[in-house]
This record gives structure tokens, C-alpha cells and sequence, in this order.
């Protein structure tokens, strides 16, 4: 059981880490899975994968309460109003996920739970935000340019003051999020059912792309998750419970060492991040996708081949 707790902290630490920055935590923890097995159920593995991302979640409750709780006595009734409106926005995001994700849960699972995916969808998505990044510098080297025909204030608002270059972006706080902006992000979030994606990765590329700035498609995110992966979760244990399985006291202690982990490490993410991109833009995560997508793919091609056990 010692043994088998060891390995779920080390699971809860990737999760923790690789859930909210932009490189695929279910994707690292099933390429993890290939070198550290459980002596578990391969149901029980499925629920852990999913499951443990609970813990990841209420580390952005409690990181984010005062934000989020429209019922805070130190809040004025427009910032209660605006409470509201930011999980109204939150719940028009998580619709595409509802509609879409919970239909396509079983078949993805079946057909691209895999090493070959994850690392193929590794490398996409980091040069996807390699893209991006490099036209928002481009934007941002146009804006500086115009900027040295102006002066003083309205320079400063032309070239953007901090989040990397937020000035450039429509939508410079969550709570400027607006209904059609959500829906938009919400149906990005919907290619993070294919493992190797992220979700965090999905719904931030869609959110610059939908003229969010960094700091903002980063919040939206942390806040979409919450419905969605409680909701996931729980479909996840009731499917569990309706097929009549049970856990074993080993599992019981797996998951509960998983979850706790997963909630340390990623109160250490959230904020690393929040802080990252205050002066820098995604683009180091790009390539570090790229070459994991890549070194996954030359090993898993080695065994094939034999070469390695």
C-alpha cells in the first residue's frame, strides 16, 4: 500500500503542476502511466485519472473565493451584480462541454487514449501557440511603432501597461468577458476531451484568439473548470458505481493521496503562472510541448523497434 501511495503522489504532483499551465496534465499523466503501473483496477485507473482533478479545482475555490463568492459581505452590490454575471458567463462557457464532451467521454476514451495521440497533440497545440504568440509580437511591434508618434499617457495605452502586451487585446479583465466571447471560448474547451490537447491550453489559445488578453484567458479558464471537471468527475464515479464496482482499501488510499497532492501542487501552479505572464507570453510552453510530444514519440518508436525494453 506504501508503495502504491508513493505513486499516487507522484501522479497528484503531475496533475497539480500540468492542470492549469498549458501542456496537457491527463496527457503527462498517462505517459507517466506507461512507466509507473499501479497494482490497481484498470477501472479504478480510469476514475483516478479524472477524479483526481477535484483536488486541482479547489485550489482555485480557495485562491479565487473572494472573486467568486457573489454572497461576500466586504463586496458592494455592483461588485455582487458583477459576481453574478462572471458565473453567468462561466455557465454560457461550460455548454459546448455539456452538450458535446459528456456525449464523446466514452468513444474518446476508447479510440485515443494513447501514447501516439498525446504526444501528436503535444506537439500541435505547442506550435499552435507558437503561431500566436509570434503574430501578438508582431502586433505588438506595430503598436510601438505608431506609438512613437504619440506622447506620454497615450503612448503607454497604444503599446499596453504589463500582461505582456495586454493592450493589444479587446477583453483585458474576466470580468469584460461577454456572452458570445464564452460560448466561443466554451467551444474550445471542447477539443480538450482528446488527451495531449489541455484543457487549459484550449481554452487560453481560444481566448487570445477571441481577444482575450493573457491574464483574463487565463482566469476564464481556471473559473470554466469548475463546473466542467465536478461534472466530469461525478459522471465519472457514477459510471463506476452503476457497473457495480467498488474500491479496494488501496485504491481508497491512492485516490485520497492523489487528490490532496493534486491541490498542493497546483495552489503552486495557479500562482506561478498568474505571475509568469505578467511579463511573459506562452510561447516557452510551446516548445516544451514540442519537445516532449517529440522525445515521447522517438521512445515509444525505439520499443517498437525492440531497442529498448
Amino acid at each position: 500500500m506504501i508503495l502504491e501511495a508513493l505513486k499516487a503522489l507522484l501522479i497528484g504532483i503531475v496533475e497539480g503542476v500540468t492542470e492549469w499551465l498549458p501542456i496537457s496534465s491527463t496527457g503527462h499523466m498517462i505517459l507517466v502511466d506507461e512507466f509507473v503501473k499501479f497494482d490497481v483496477s484498470p477501472e479504478f485507473m480510469e476514475l483516478f485519472l479524472v477524479v483526481i482533478q477535484i483536488g486541482a479545482i479547489m485550489a482555485v475555490l480557495i485562491l479565487y473565493f473572494h472573486k467568486l463568492n457573489p454572497f461576500s459581505p466586504r463586496k458592494t452590490p455592483a461588485e455582487r451584480t458583477s459576481t453574478w454575471r462572471l458565473w453567468g458567463m462561466v455557465v454560457i462557457g461550460c455548454i459546448p462541454a455539456a452538450v458535446f464532451g459528456f456525449a464523446l467521454d466514452d468513444w474518446v476514451t476508447e479510440h485515443f487514449y494513447n501514447k501516439v495521440t498525446v504526444a501528436c497533440m503535444l506537439i500541435v497545440y505547442g506550435v499552435v501557440f507558437i503561431v500566436i504568440e509570434r503574430r501578438n509580437r508582431r502586433r505588438l511591434q506595430t503598436a510601438a511603432e505608431d506609438a512613437k508618434a504619440l506622447h506620454g499617457k497615450h503612448a503607454r495605452i497604444a503599446t499596453g501597461d504589463g500582461d505582456a502586451g495586454a493592450g493589444l487585446f479587446r477583453v483585458r479583465t474576466v470580468d469584460d468577458i461577454d456572452c458570445k466571447t464564452a460560448l466561443k471560448i466554451g467551444l474550445f474547451q471542447v477539443l480538450a476531451i482528446v488527451p495531449g490537447t489541455s484543457r487549459s491550453g484550449a481554452t487560453i489559445i481560444g481566448g487570445m484568439l477571441c481577444g482575450c488578453s493573457r491574464t483574463a484567458a487565463a482566469e476564464f479558464t481556471f473559473f470554466l473548470a469548475i463546473p466542467v471537471m465536478l461534472g466530469w468527475g461525478l459522471v465519472k464515479v457514477a459510471k463506476f458505481a452503476l457497473a457495480g464496482l467498488a474500491m479496494t482499501q488501496t485504491e481508497v488510499v491512492v485516490l485520497a493521496v492523489g487528490v490532496a497532492t493534486a491541490f498542493l501542487m497546483s495552489v503552486v501552479s495557479i500562482k506561478f503562472l498568474m505571475g509568469y505572464i505578467k511579463n511573459n507570453d506562452f510561447t516557452a510552453f510551446g516548445w516544451y510541448r514540442i519537445v516532449i510530444g517529440l522525445l515521447v514519440l522517438g521512445y515509444f518508436a525505439l520499443e517498437v523497434q525492440g531497442i529498448l525494453p
